[in-house]
C-alpha cells in the first residue's frame, strides 16, 4: 500500500487594495457583473470576468431557472461566451465574485464541482492554465495559479481513450 498526498498553494491577500492594478480591475469588474445575474430563487448573484491571452475581456453571470437545475453558473456562462466569441483563444485570468441578500459577501467563494470540471476541461482544450482570482465584495482575496488545481483526480478526455 502507498499513500499519496495532494496539496496546492494559493496566495491570500487581505483585500482588493493589495492586488496588482490589473487583478484589482478584474475583480472590481466581476463585482460589478454580479448586477447582471438572474438569481430570484437563491438571491446569490455571481459575476465572473476573464481576460483572454489576446487582451479581450469576457464576462458572465449566473442565470437561474424555476426548473431547477437548468440554471447556469457564472463561470460556465463565461466559458461558453469565450469559446463562442473567441474559439481556441485561452483565458489568462478569471475573477469571480458574488453578492447576496442572504449571506455576507466578505470572503472568497470557490467554483462548484460542475464549474471545476468545466474549467479543467477548458484548460485542457486550449492547453493553457486559467489563473483564478476569488473574492467577495470585500475581505480577503485568493489567487490560484491554475483552475484545474481545484479538481484533483479529475475525469478527463484522456480517460475516454
Amino acid at each position: 500500500m502507498k499513500k499519496e498526498t495532494y496539496q496546492f498553494k494559493y496566495t491570500v491577500y487581505d483585500s482588493i487594495k493589495d492586488l496588482s492594478e490589473e487583478d484589482a480591475w478584474l475583480l472590481a469588474e466581476a463585482r460589478e457583473v454580479t448586477e447582471n445575474a438572474y438569481a430570484p430563487y437563491s438571491n446569490f448573484h455571481v459575476g465572473a470576468v476573464a481576460k483572454l491571452v489576446n487582451g479581450e475581456i469576457v464576462a458572465g453571470s449566473n442565470q437561474e431557472n424555476a426548473s431547477f437545475p437548468v440554471g447556469l453558473c457564472a463561470e460556465r456562462v463565461l466559458l461558453a461566451a469565450a469559446a463562442s466569441l473567441y474559439p481556441k483563444i485561452p483565458i489568462e485570468t478569471m475573477a469571480i465574485s458574488y453578492r447576496s441578500s442572504v449571506v455576507e459577501s466578505d470572503h472568497p467563494i470557490s467554483p462548484c464541482g460542475i464549474c471545476r470540471q468545466s474549467l479543467q476541461e477548458y484548460e485542457q482544450r486550449v492547453k493553457h492554465p486559467i489563473r483564478l482570482i476569488l473574492g467577495g465584495m470585500e475581505g480577503k482575496v485568493y489567487i490560484i495559479e491554475k483552475a484545474s488545481m481545484l479538481l484533483p483526480l479529475s475525469f478527463t478526455s484522456e480517460d475516454l481513450q
